[in-house]
């Protein structure tokens, strides 16, 4: 059993988020999925129906999680985000393009928000190494061609990294 399990709550969207995420990464599946019965509609806040989706559990790449249909009550913020670890540049325009679709909202330094409003960092590992480089100076420059970007341009960190 995982000991730690992220929990998100929808309005009512749980199920719609859920077929989602499974849809944009080839390692995933849906589990589970409890249903409002008498006892836990009758104590809903906004009155949900008898047979209605409650929860549902699935898995992205070897992560569970729950979604929750909970109410209006609580609205996703980017104080939680889940980052998307890239090996290409093939890959970070591919989770780009599908985490932004349909409404999605990008954002700066490879962060954006999902059509649900769950945030995500798009972040290729080289970025990392870069930032983590034992020369401060260019760790500082690939800091701030990072900085001016949205979706993560491998090739110009490359760059960034190589100028004196």
């Amino acid at each position: 059993m995982q000991k730690i399990t992220p929990f998100l709550w929808f309005d009512d969207q749980a199920e719609g988020a859920v077929k989602f995420y499974t849809s944009i990464f080839k390692d995933s599946k849906t589990g589970r999925i409890l249903r409002y019965g008498q006892e836990a509609a009758k104590v809903s806040a906004t009155g949900r129906p008898v047979g209605s989706v409650l929860t549902i559990e699935f898995e992205i790449e070897g992560q569970k999680f729950v979604a929750l249909n909970g109410g209006p009550q609580f609205q996703f913020n980017e104080s939680v985000s889940f980052v998307v670890n890239c090996e290409t540049q093939k890959e970070v325009d591919y989770y780009w393009e599908k985490l932004s679709a349909g409404g999605g909202q990008e954002s700066a330094c490879g962060w954006l928000k999902d059509k649900f409003g769950v945030s995500w960092q798009v972040t290729p590992a080289v970025l990392i190494d870069m930032l983590h480089d034992k020369d401060a100076a260019k760790a500082e420059r690939v800091m701030h061609a990072m900085l001016q970007m949205q979706k993560i341009d491998i090739e110009k960190l490359k760059q960034a990294a190589k100028e004196k």
